[in-house]
């Protein structure tokens, strides 16, 4: 007799003896956690709870100043509100059902939710990337042609930059979540 547990993707077939065909769908995903006492995982999801508050508020008050104030209105502090607005997306993802999970003696989640999940994970990671690479291109730009910077870096050239790095970011986490459920 042949055991088969499924582990990856979202439908497993095992051929057993005798050319009987065995098809298992995986519905939920059991998270171990990190597998330590109650009580220091009551610590544990305050200490996370409060590091969580920290990155809302703090890429909060950078979001809140660069709208607010007129001077910060340019290509550099354009970018660094998009790695905010990136930031919080990220956090935000992972951490409210971490938190779930420090707390509740039921540790899994549904399938659809977990590639969702995945796949937001990878395109906030490719936006944070792309973002920081735009940003650098920026500072290169300003540092050594200062005078053509006006120039080289309008506000069309900075939404199309800000928005190509989201659309591929999204179509590369796709590429990516594709080949993980062909696992």
């Amino acid at each position: 007799q042949s055991r088969f547990t499924p582990l990856k993707g979202s439908q497993s077939t095992l051929i057993l003896q005798n050319n009987i065909c065995v098809h298992t769908w995986i519905t939920e995903v059991t998270l171990l956690g990190f597998q330590v006492d109650p009580a220091l995982e009551l610590f544990l999801f305050g200490l996370f709870c409060l590091f969580y508050t920290l990155t809302l508020l703090g890429n909060g008050v950078i979001l809140g100043l660069i709208c607010l104030d007129s001077r910060l209105h340019t290509p550099m502090y354009f970018f660094l509100s998009h790695l905010a607005i990136v930031d919080i997306s990220y956090a935000s993802n992972n951490v409210p059902k971490m938190l779930a999970n420090l707390v509740n003696l039921k540790r899994t989640i549904s399938f659809a939710p977990c590639i969702m999940q995945t796949f937001l994970y990878l395109a906030f990671a490719h936006i944070e990337c792309l973002i920081l690479v735009v940003m650098s291109y920026d500072r290169f730009v300003a540092i050594c042609h200062p005078l053509h910077y006006t120039v080289i870096m309008n506000w069309k050239i900075c939404m199309v930059l800000a928005g190509t790095s989201w659309v591929f970011s999204f179509l590369l986490a796709l590429v990516h979540l594709i080949l993980i459920l062909r696992l």
